[in-house]
């Protein structure tokens, strides 16, 4: 419970202070095993801090009220599917690199590409860049939270075509959780990183919140960095009309394992228990075969739907997916389940290795990672499943990626009827945020 957000809210509403600190001791003591007493000077404290930071409306300095000032855009992370790899989080993504492509002149992969992983080069070598946050159902089994989110963030730097030379690490713990999770966060890390040999270099630890939230809430994410030193990245912009499509067997990573959990289906998380995918990037690099790839991607961000989307919108181009045959790419467990329980396995990430190249060089790629081919890619503006009576259906993402838990098929995955009007708010405060971003470095660091 995030006490400060709570007592923001009440001050908002017109609510007595007496009546805030009435309500909130208690609400601090049914989270929190403490006394009566220190709960309410606990409350006591909150609002005081509150009131204080609230009177800088009250400045003269209107430089600084501009900077402190938030608008507001009404659209909260949940109505608009932020973290959730559908539309909506896929167009929040855009609006963000629109602040972050005035800071990109050297890049040679930014994020207006909507590729995982950044490139910039140093002296000779591309050195790329990834970070990755944790999956936030795996709060409560912090070993598998970190061994999955370790996983992602050094896919998105093989992918790109680099070999990793490190990880970073950081986790937040709420004021209440025990300190045994993060070492059991950080052993998960761990163990992802002796597997493949790539070392844990640097990390941050602290609290959710600080004092302010109650409760064992984790959150964490986990940074990977690797070099090129010859070749081009990867980049999804790569793809090029004629070139076939391929896929290794994918087993799933954080959002298996939470399906599995919250499903009761504890034999899947098993299955997801390894660094397959890493090795096969490995495998290609020694090999010396990523100068043939034009594209190398991790099937993740709302499935295959959601990467084929990015890919189409990137590189111009259109690919066409064989569905049997993707099925047949997904580990026989995590299929099972996911059939068993009505989860769309194109609309979730299951962790595959998706490779494009040119057709002449397709053989000697499956032959080094067990990869198959999925499709093709050709002229067009957008992508295409087929089905096994050569049906086609447009390959495009969901408003929200495949509900995997029980609470997200009640949350649901349709688009809200005024998404065009959410996106026009959300796109204003986006370029609020790049005003004050250019009034800052314009002004205030003129002399």
């Amino acid at each position: 419970m995030d006490i400060e957000r709570y007592v923001r809210k009440c001050l908002k509403k017109g609510i007595s202070e007496s009546k805030i600190i009435e309500d909130g001791f208690k609400k601090v003591i049914e989270v929190k095993d403490t006394d009566e007493g220190w709960a309410r000077r606990f409350v006591e404290a909150v609002v005081e801090e509150v009131k204080t930071t609230e009177k800088y409306r009250e400045s003269e300095d209107k430089n600084l009220k501009y900077i402190l000032d938030c608008p507001e855009s009404g659209i909260t992370m949940g109505k608009m599917g932020v973290g959730s790899r559908g539309e909506g989080d896929f167009f929040v993504h855009r609006e963000i690199a629109r602040i972050i492509e005035s800071t990109n002149q050297d890049t040679e992969v930014d994020s207006t590409e909507q590729d995982d992983a950044g490139v910039v080069r140093a002296n000779a070598e591309h050195v790329v860049v990834a970070v990755d946050g944790t999956h936030s159902r795996l709060s409560d089994f912090p070993f598998i939270a970190g061994f999955h989110v370790a996983r992602a963030a050094l896919r998105d730097v093989y992918v790109m075509g680099a070999d990793a030379v490190a990880v970073i690490s950081d986790v937040h713990l709420a004021d209440d959780g025990d300190v045994s999770k993060i070492f059991d966060y950080t052993a998960g890390i761990c163990a992802v990183s002796e597997a493949i040999d790539v070392p844990l270099v640097a990390g941050s630890t602290l609290r959710v919140g600080g004092d302010m939230v109650l409760g064992d809430r984790m959150v964490s994410a986990v940074g990977a960095i690797g070099t090129i030193e010859k070749g081009e990245p990867t980049a999804r912009k790569r793809a090029e009309v004629g070139d076939v499509i391929l896929m290794t067997e994918g087993s799933g990573g954080g959002t298996i394992s939470t399906t599995a959990l919250y499903y009761g289906m504890f034999d899947v998380i098993n299955e997801t228990i390894n660094v397959d995918f890493l090795k096969s990037c490995k495998n290609l690099i020694e090999n010396d075969l990523l100068k043939h790839i034009h594209v190398m991607t991790d099937v993740t961000n709302g499935g295959l739907r959601g990467d084929a989307f990015e890919i189409t919108n990137t590189a111009k181009v259109s690919l066409e997916i064989y569905k049997e045959k993707v099925n047949e790419l997904v580990n026989p467990k995590v299929l099972e389940m996911l059939q068993k329980l009505n989860i769309d396995p194109l609309g979730v990430s299951i962790d595959s290795l998706l490779i494009i190249v040119p057709k002449d060089k397709a053989g000697e790629i499956m032959e080094k990672t067990g990869a198959k081919q999925i499709g093709v890619v050709k002229e067009g503006e957008v992508s295409y499943l087929i089905d096994e009576n050569g049906e086609k259906e447009l390959l495009i993402p969901k408003f929200r990626e495949a509900a995997y838990t029980p609470v997200k098929k009640v949350v649901g995955e349709q688009k809200p009827d005024n998404f065009e009007e959410m996106k026009e708010k959300v796109r204003k405060t986006c370029d609020m945020a790049i005003e004050k971003k250019d009034f800052v470095v314009k002004e205030m660091f003129k002399n």
